[in-house]
């Protein structure tokens, strides 16, 4: 600690006004706010090993020369143990993103943009970012290959898998793994493989713009690493929707930077390291959870054994190590692996705000529309689902205002056996009604009347609209409707929105900023 002072004062010219200890998460490394008597601040890092050290202080300065968004080393010590660098603030994607996980991978549209914002961004750094790299400076080797590979593989095999006590042939599993190893590196490419890059390695400054940091254990490598990294990190949630729209972004990005395989290729490319990236964090999650006993690893096998079920379900022809994958197989059927019951996941808080512009009473309107609704704002919208069997919500507002649609017009889910005990706010439901179609024509019509009835309320300072949306039993196609209507208008005019599914028992409130 002291030679991080003592570095800041040979700097600066003076002693921080004050020295505050920030989380430094998984790492080694200790990390401090240093606040200035002027109120500005930086970060200090106290590392334990010199090569890491070495690497960020390279791949930092190297990534600012490329105007890529990253912190900048402000300065370092001799010995390069400790340095100071921007500060960029405190909150991250990871805390960003935190409603959307806890209500069970349901991310808003702003969480959602939050997402996109940051996954385009990815192949710039990774393919700006290895130009004129010195692959050298890289920690703890230059390049991504079959001995690294196979290295995290056994590490798979011996903290986890050997864990379980589950039976296999050790020789036969090791003969698939080498054919794994040879595939993952069958083709090689001018990028910067992050290594680590995942939600918490991403800060976002006051326009919810993405920085990158904690990238010192980068190297040359192939791009699909990172991609499902992020993606498909167990804690996440993300839905399939969700997960096949981001790496759309992505792959439309990467178009910028580098030619781009066929998207069948990038596909099968991509599963294979889904399949590698699982295989490696449960290898992680054994070692801090089984052998380190921390419960946050433990709690965290889970959904990461939920990931490797989904990729197994893919195209067998995908993994050709038939031994490796009926060991997997195996291994997700085990009891101590047995999905739990799905929990009815419900948001009381956690949506956050949109930052759209607010209409304004509009001074044309003048006395003749005028009512003693007028001028009363803001607006809240309530939004509801419901069963027509159980009749109609009722508006304690007092204007009596608003509009119900019926929705058993379109298709629906609750005919069928998988669908009937989930709701409009489950995953499948919300692929089978989206597939089908009919609703998304359905809301398209919808959404025309109430932008342009929502838009007229704000001008006129009307502090109150209702709409309503009934199907047979006020589970599926009605609670799809009102949330997506719901999130809808908070997106587009930022404003108060209360959801209240009326049959699932469950509210929700969107914000107004």
């Amino acid at each position: 600690m002291e030679q991080l002072l003592n570095l800041y004062k040979r700097h600066y010219g003076e002693e921080p006004a004050s020295v505050e200890n920030i989380s430094n998460g998984g790492s080694n490394r200790q990390y401090y706010r240093l606040t200035a008597h002027d109120g500005s601040s930086v970060v200090g890092a106290i590392g334990t090993s010199r090569e890491e050290n070495h690497a960020f202080i390279y791949l930092s300065n190297h990534f600012s020369t490329q105007k890529l968004p990253v912190p900048s080393i402000i300065a370092a010590s001799d010995d390069e143990m400790c340095y100071i660098q921007d500060d960029l603030g405190s909150r991250s994607l990871f805390d960003a993103l935190k409603g959307g996980r806890e209500a069970g991978g349901r991310y808003t549209q702003e969480e959602q943009q939050l997402l996109i914002n940051t996954i385009r961004e990815l192949p710039r750094m990774q393919m700006i970012g290895a130009r004129g790299l010195d692959w050298s400076n890289c920690y703890p080797q230059p390049e991504f290959n079959e001995e690294s590979v196979l290295f995290d593989l056994n590490y798979f095999k011996y903290c986890f898998l050997k864990a379980t006590e589950l039976d296999f042939n050790e020789l036969k599993l090791e003969a698939n793994f080498h054919m794994f190893a040879r595939d993952l590196n069958a083709e090689t490419g001018e990028s910067f493989l992050y290594r680590d890059f995942q939600a918490r390695n991403v800060m976002l400054n006051a326009d919810g713009e993405p920085y990158f940091i904690d990238f010192q254990g980068g190297r040359k490598g192939p791009f699909y690493y990172d991609l499902a990294s992020f993606l498909w990190q167990a804690s996440a949630k993300y839905s399939f929707k969700l997960r096949r729209n981001l790496i759309a972004e992505y792959y439309n990005s990467l178009k910028n930077f580098t030619e781009v395989p066929s998207v069948r290729h990038f596909a099968h490319r991509l599963s294979l390291f889904v399949l590698f990236r699982t295989l490696q964090v449960l290898g992680a999650y054994g070692f801090r959870g089984y052998f380190e006993r921390k419960q946050h690893f433990i709690d965290s096998i889970p959904p990461a054994i939920q990931n490797l079920r989904d990729i197994l379900k893919l195209n067998p022809e995908i993994f050709p190590y038939p031994y490796m994958m009926d060991m997997l197989k195996r291994l997700t059927e085990l009891p101590q692996f047995a999905p739990k019951p799905k929990e009815e996941m419900k948001r009381e808080d956690g949506f956050k705000t949109t930052d759209n512009n607010i209409y304004s009473q509009n001074p044309l309107d003048g006395p003749a529309t005028y009512s003693k609704y007028d001028g009363k704002g803001p607006l809240v919208v309530k939004v509801f689902s419901f069963s027509f069997h159980k009749g109609i919500p009722t508006d304690d507002s007092g204007n009596g205002g608003g509009y119900v649609f019926d929705c058993r017009s379109t298709h629906n889910p609750g005919r069928y056996e998988p669908y009937k005990k989930l709701t409009g706010l489950d995953e499948t439901v919300i692929r089978f009604l989206e597939d089908d179609g009919e609703i998304l024509t359905f809301l398209d019509s919808v959404y025309q009347l109430a932008d342009h009835h929502v838009r007229r309320y704000i001008q006129r300072g009307f502090t109150s609209l209702m709409f309503s949306f009934g199907c047979t039993g006020g589970q599926h196609r009605s609670v799809y409707s009102a949330q997506h209507l719901a999130e809808h208008i908070h997106k587009k005019f930022g404003i108060e929105v209360r959801i209240e599914h009326r049959e699932q028992h469950i509210k929700q409130v969107l914000k107004a900023k």
